[in-house]
């Protein structure tokens, strides 16, 4: 019984290890490529750049919290993931006000600019999503950030659709078009996180402040000191 027990706070052990590893490298990628997508969307005047630039933002936000959260309770992931339907609602939020100041301020995007950069962040970002694939299931936090992750892919793509249509029309509507389109994906995909994360409260025990680590005692009859003082993993 014992055995079971250390094997599985081993198993769970090593799990939070590679969701850790996982989610640094995202945060990192999407650090970076913020300031290379916010800045080509400036220069480009591409409102589908902007929003993509926003949601590499959030996405390092999300990442960043996410990583807080790994080894707590459920109900601290819930209120995690509560937090980042909250981020990608306001990503949302923001590229429509973009789409309507565009509108009224009309300007022809760079489509050479956001071709290209849009073909970099698909890179990184589906490199970011076979990172995360795996984890998707894990738990309400894993499955947020895959959430987040697969928005990104779409986003990118998209932006590569405007650059072509701009292209074809040497007009602007396509990138607004695409900035309309990301903002009701963001909403869209604010509205299924935050459903999850709310009912994932309501479900999860109110031990918010201590970690989540599988309790033996609900096998049966163990011993209480190698629960206490359990013995380190072997790597």
């Amino acid at each position: 019984m014992n055995d079971c027990c250390e094997d599985k706070a081993c198993a769970l052990e090593a799990l939070q290890q590679r969701q850790g590893t996982a989610l640094r490298i995202v945060l990192a990628i999407n650090a970076v490529m913020f300031f290379v997508v916010f800045a080509a969307g400036i220069l480009a005047q591409s409102t589908a750049l902007l929003a993509d630039s926003l949601d590499n933002l959030g996405d390092a936000l999300t990442y960043a919290v996410s990583l807080y959260a790994i080894g707590r309770s459920a109900r601290t992931k819930a209120a995690v993931a509560l937090f980042k339907g909250l981020l990608i609602l306001g990503a949302g939020f923001f590229v429509l006000g973009q789409v309507l100041y565009k509108i009224l301020n009309p300007a022809v995007p760079v489509f050479e600019t956001m071709g290209a950069i849009g073909a970099l962040a698909l890179l990184a970002n589906a490199a970011c999503l076979a990172l995360l694939w795996k984890h998707r299931e894990d738990d309400i936090n894993m499955s947020s950030v895959w959430e987040c992750s697969r928005n990104d892919v779409a986003a990118n793509l998209a932006v590569l659709l405007a650059a072509a249509g701009v292209w074809l029309t040497a007009a602007s509507w396509p990138d607004l078009a695409v900035g309309l389109a990301l903002s009701a994906l963001f909403v869209i995909s604010a509205a299924r996180v935050l459903r999850g994360a709310w009912i994932q409260i309501g479900a999860a025990p109110r031990d918010i402040g201590s970690p989540a680590r599988p309790d033996p005692r609900e096998s049966g009859s163990v011993n209480r000191i190698s629960i206490n003082f359990p013995p380190k993993c072997r790597d």
